[in-house]
């Protein structure tokens, strides 16, 4: 029997058990391995528990702040089908583990700081705080995430129950109405903040089977937002797609190389158009 197979007679064999029993809970624990891309965590330039598959960088590269789209039709899918919210904190714990970017706070968290800071300069802060200026840290670069492709697709269950039947008879029809494929696609951007030039972009892609059993109460929307991208299957599947993305994007940083233009960038360029003021439009011959 395959490792398939077995699988699926475990689930069908956990899911009979739990239909004859009612609802059943044990112990919540601490700690584990959930088999998501975005795991353990990050202080400083080391890591802790980081999935064995994560580019990592001997020296960083710069400062880096995260921007996403919240305008986006994909945010929007995400956050209310699927209820993980924001990329920022995953793609942040990827960043910091791999040591390629120090990843400067950009997001709700600048309030607080702009709080704390007016707070410590007015005339109830402590004496020695050293809130004073010229102390926070400019972001080299700009990273932007971006899905293109979102798909939960079809049943996939009849190859792998053939040879199966017969077994839990009800319980294994819900196990076969709720497999089912998930797959993204995804896309990084790279952004010099000074020049606005952009200076990497990466794909990529992953897909996953959905055990959903959300007949039994426990599928992908049991987890929440807090543990979506690491507990369900459509967060775990995007996050895989964004830490591809991100590996890919570290390999070519590795070879990087500057783009330049004859002349100077953002100087009118090589493509000349008649009539123009720029050198090459002036060198155009009638």
């Amino acid at each position: 029997m395959t490792m398939m197979k077995t699988m699926v007679l475990r689930l069908v064999c956990a899911g009979a058990a739990a239909l004859l029993s009612g609802c059943l809970a044990t112990t919540p624990s601490i700690g584990g391995n959930s088999g998501a891309a975005t795991t353990g965590a990050a202080a400083g330039g080391s890591a802790e528990g980081a999935h064995s598959s994560l580019e990592r960088c001997t020296e960083s590269l710069g400062t880096l702040r995260i921007e996403e789209n919240t305008n986006a039709g994909w945010y929007a899918t995400y956050s209310s089908r699927y209820r993980t919210g924001s990329t920022v904190p995953a793609l942040r714990l990827l960043v910091q583990q791999s040591n390629c970017f120090v990843i400067v706070e950009r997001g709700r968290g600048m309030q607080g700081m702009t709080q704390e800071r007016q707070l410590i300069r007015g005339e109830e802060g402590r004496a020695g705080s050293n809130f004073g200026g010229g102390q926070m840290v400019a972001a080299d670069y700009m990273m932007s995430p971006e899905v293109i492709l979102s798909d939960k697709g079809g049943t996939q269950a009849g190859g792998l129950l053939a040879g199966v039947g017969g077994l839990a008879g009800t319980a294994l029809s819900v196990v076969a109405g709720s497999m089912s494929t998930n797959e993204a696609a995804t896309i990084l951007l790279l952004v010099d903040n000074r020049s606005g030039v952009q200076i990497s972009a990466s794909e990529g892609y992953s897909k996953n089977i959905d055990f959903g059993l959300s007949g039994w109460g426990i599928g992908a929307g049991a987890a929440g937002a807090a543990g979506a991208f690491t507990r369900t299957p459509e967060g775990k599947v995007l996050m895989a797609a964004f830490a591809d993305s991100y590996n890919k994007m570290v390999v070519a940083l590795r070879n990087y190389k500057a783009q330049t233009v004859k002349g100077g960038l953002g100087t009118g360029g090589r493509l000349g158009v008649q009539g123009g003021s720029t050198e090459a439009g002036r060198g155009i011959k009638k």
